[in-house]
């Protein structure tokens, strides 16, 4: 995926508006047809597209075909999501079946094949949109499949262009193996003792944000003051975002280029974020940190594994196995009664996650290796 940013005219901007709104009474109108023809099928939606483009004339002239047919397709998939969590509530599994829903708004829109093209290197062509305003800082590479064209909070426009590239088969050029304990009072502490100082991106703009906030809540509804407030609170939040995860970009980058295996920790955030520490939980973003660890290990040669056996890994002596009881949170001196190791618990977590990783590989047990998910 390539995400590059767009600057709309006014003009612009008014047809991007217009075709949201299309898209949304398109994709609202089948879901409506849905309940009364009970059809989940993506060609017969195509055809009630055709007869709400007769029906509402401004539909096909101010969307592009393709534009519609995608929206169809969404709705289509949805439907096929819905059944499959059916088929797997019943076989047991707790989840909510989620019937699609009618829409408030649409993010993004999708050109699936055609209806764009590049005029410059500054400049985007896009069916009944016009020229745009491109910053194309990087050339996209291999084939481009589809354009998707999306606004967020803050009212920036952005393109993101899909496209098939060949992958290479990459050689890890080190053999280095690491263990990592991630934590709050450091974001993560390696088995050799070394720890990353966490930042608290949120924390730090706390007190701007809740000022924003209270200056958002205070202005009319609806009014133009309103707009600019909410798009002032909308773009701190979008700086903090974008802090944390420049953060994460480089501290993923420096181990797994350094490190060929990197043992870490299984964890379940959503119900840790159930305690009183949820809100720190979710500014440290071990779930993200996670996610970009795996695909970057994947594309650099080398793995990442999960220590299943995390639950007590902080309890556990790393050189004798001895466990110990009171192992309290604010007890950050991990003293082994039985072997005398004395080291910071999270620096005795790390090195259990590579003892117990090696374990595994040893008995030819399948470690867990998240997905390749690629963000070139």
């Amino acid at each position: 995926m390539y995400e590059y940013r767009l600057y709309p005219s006014i003009k612009q901007v008014s047809r991007l508006n217009k075709i949201f709104t299309h898209c949304k009474f398109v994709y609202n109108e089948l879901l409506g047809l849905n309940k009364t023809l009970w059809t989940t099928n993506k060609y017969d939606f195509d055809s009630l597209v055709m007869d709400l483009k007769i029906c509402s004339p401004e539909i096909g002239e101010e969307v592009h075909s393709q534009v519609l047919q995608n929206v169809s397709d969404r709705l289509s998939k949805s439907f096929n999501n819905f059944f499959s969590r059916i088929k797997l509530k019943k076989k047991g599994n707790i989840i909510k079946a989620g019937f699609p829903r009618f829409k408030r708004k649409i993010g993004s829109i999708t050109y699936p094949q055609s209806g764009f093209k590049f005029l410059s290197d500054k400049k985007l062509k896009v069916s009944k949109i016009g020229s745009i305003p491109i910053i194309l800082h990087r050339v996209p590479k291999g084939k481009i499949k589809t354009l998707t064209i999306k606004c967020n909070s803050a009212n920036q426009w952005f393109a993101v262009f899909s496209s098939e590239v060949e992958i290479p088969v990459v050689i890890h050029p080190s053999d280095k193996k690491i263990g990592i304990d991630v934590g709050l009072e450091k974001f993560l502490t390696n088995h050799k003792g070394e720890s990353v100082v966490n930042q608290r991106f949120f924390l730090h703009a706390e007190r701007k944000l809740a000022k924003l906030q209270r200056i958002n809540s205070k202005k009319i509804r609806g009014s133009r003051n309103k707009e600019k407030a909410r798009i002032k609170l909308a773009r701190q939040h979008l700086k903090v975002f974008n802090q944390r995860t420049d953060f994460l970009h480089k501290i993923t980058n420096s181990l797994t280029k350094e490190y060929k295996i990197i043992c870490g920790e299984q964890l379940n955030i959503k119900n840790m974020v159930k305690t009183n520490l949820a809100k720190h939980i979710l500014d440290v973003s071990w779930g993200r940190f996670y996610q970009m660890l795996s695909y970057k290990a994947v594309t650099c040669g080398g793995e990442i594994r999960k220590n299943p056996k995390t639950r007590g890994s902080s309890h556990r002596c790393s050189s004798c196995g001895h466990y110990v009881e009171e192992m309290p949170l604010r007890k950050r001196k991990f003293l082994c009664p039985k072997c005398g190791l004395s080291c910071h618990r999270d620096k005795n977590a790390s090195m259990n996650h590579i003892k117990d990783t090696d374990g595994l590989s040893e008995i030819n047990t399948p470690l867990e290796i998240q997905p390749l998910s690629l963000h070139l």
